[in-house]
């Protein structure tokens, strides 16, 4: 005890992320100088899991298992009107 351990800083890694994001953007012109811009994001498009990190706790029964995932597919869609 009192003494530092051997590990190397940060040595405990979680699974890797796969996440693809799209948008879309469509500019409608209305009048000279105003313009109507539609658009619509998705994050995590394929809705792949992705898987949170391990429980980091030594303490823990469930030292070193993933028990989470982070959120599913998201969209959202806006309408901006620029002049």
């Amino acid at each position: 005890m009192g003494q530092l351990g051997t590990s190397s800083r940060e040595f405990f890694h979680g699974p890797g992320l796969n996440n693809w994001d799209l948008s879309l953007q469509k500019d409608i012109r209305l009048t000279e100088g105003k313009t109507l811009q539609l658009r619509s994001e998705f994050f995590d498009v394929f809705n792949h899991t992705q898987f949170g990190n391990p429980t980091g706790n030594i303490l823990s029964g469930a030292f070193g298992v993933v028990t989470s995932a982070r959120s599913q597919r998201i969209g959202q869609v806006a309408a901006k009107i620029l002049f």
